[in-house]
């Protein structure tokens, strides 16, 4: 994105939506021997475009220098597997997919969801710009293509004759600098009849439920369905259907197609979506401008609560090492003073510190030795699972916290 200039529609950026003060990127893990180096911080600053609207964080460092060796691997999440399966399921039945059809999915991380479909037998290729997440996904008979995805690379594949019946992607959308180079690049590669699906965090629950640790260097763009769908319009490409999900705190699963393509029908869904934005003010831009104050509101309650609770000697540890984790403690100051240590079941992240507070990660073992009285949630769109997981924390009476969208103890 030019400094300034929206990165859908190249309107000047003038307004806030909310600036959550400077950060390390989000998935920059420090090792100990990193501890006493200088660590980059940039920007965490939003902007609300006045023309379409589009809630974006200018581009500080590159997707290269963001992805190429990424820490996040999507099957250590059970809840998020088993989303994987039924979206499989799904798909197989309201669009006949069988062995002669192909599966593309972009960001396809691991192979967490196109082992599915490859167990039914049917063709799938996954690109993934990460080498060492899209290894593990190889290893286990999935072909992955390491590239970031674009015109080039859809330009490519479909110069080898490989174009897709199904064109998905789960959370990228928001992560691409370029989302019209994205987009163009979809419309390459999604065969005359073909369907394609993203999933993404969807603004007006970001904003309905407070969730301003999902902002982070990684997610360029923040999207509602009406400016998601004036830029594929835009590239030729007509959502047909949508979907409300509960994951990530609350997503959308958009649906598309050619827009020359007869085969689906618009579904009363997408007018309903469009309705329920409307209402929330989401087509104004001074609804945007109101955001900051609950923001900051919510930042002074969570310190007050952690201040009451360490002057009353209470022990306090997080669980989870998520990117939104980061945000949250990067920007209310939380370090090792009011949270001692927090854990995490990837083997990835485990004796890593977490970047600029410098929290010490652990494997959840840790909290059967230390007892804790209080366990921070920090992925808390994973709470139920998590507070199933933990639910040995009750034998000493310790409790939960959430953070978003407001605090609250779970016991």
């Amino acid at each position: 994105m030019t400094q300034g200039k929206c990165r859908f529609c190249k309107a000047s950026l003038q307004h806030t939506f909310v600036d959550l003060g400077m950060s390390p990127l989000s998935n920059s893990y420090l090792k100990l021997d990193q501890l006493n180096q200088a660590e980059k911080f940039y920007p965490l600053h939003t902007y609300v475009c006045e023309q379409c609207l589009l809630v974006q964080l200018e581009e500080f460092e590159s997707p290269d220098h963001i992805f190429s060796d990424y820490a996040y691997f999507s099957s250590y999440s059970d809840s998020w597997l088993n989303h994987a399966k039924k979206y499989t399921d799904l798909m197989i039945d309201r669009f006949s997919l069988n062995k002669s059809s192909l599966v593309i999915e972009i960001a396809s991380n691991d192979g967490y969801l196109l082992q599915f479909f490859k167990e039914q037998n049917i063709p799938v290729l996954g690109i993934e710009p990460a080498a060492n997440v899209s290894q593990v996904a190889e290893s286990k008979g999935i072909p992955t293509l390491v590239k970031f995805f674009g015109v080039q690379t859809a330009q490519e594949l479909f110069d080898l004759g490989k174009s897709s019946d199904l064109l998905l992607g789960n959370n990228v959308l928001a992560h691409v600098p370029d989302i019209n180079d994205f987009v163009a690049g979809m419309k390459i590669i999604l065969k005359p009849e073909g369907v394609l699906t993203m999933e993404f965090p969807h603004l007006w629950q970001l904003i309905n439920q407070n969730q301003f640790d999902t902002i982070y260097h990684e997610h360029f763009s923040y999207l509602s369905f009406t400016t998601v769908e004036k830029i594929f319009a835009c590239h030729g490409l007509t959502l047909f259907d949508v979907e409300e999900l509960s994951t990530h705190g609350g997503s959308l699963r958009i649906y598309g197609m050619h827009e020359h393509n007869q085969k689906f029908i618009v579904s009363d869904r997408v007018r309903l979506i469009k309705q329920k934005e409307h209402q929330a003010g989401l087509d104004k831009v001074d609804t945007y401008l109101q955001f900051s104050n609950q923001v900051m509101s919510t930042k002074r309650k969570l310190l007050s609560f952690l201040i009451e609770l360490k002057n009353n000697g209470k022990t306090i540890v997080g669980y989870g090492a998520p990117a939104k984790g980061n945000t949250l403690l990067n920007y209310c100051g939380i370090r090792t003073d009011l949270l001692e240590y927090t854990c995490d079941r990837s083997p990835y992240k485990q004796g890593l510190f977490l970047p600029g507070t410098h929290i010490p990660i652990y494997s959840p073992n840790k909290i059967t030795e230390t007892k804790p009285d209080y366990v921070l949630i920090l992925p808390w769109n994973l709470k139920d699972e998590i507070c199933s997981q933990l639910s040995y924390i009750r034998e000493w009476g310790g409790k939960f916290i959430v953070p978003i969208p407001e605090v609250e103890v779970l016991g």
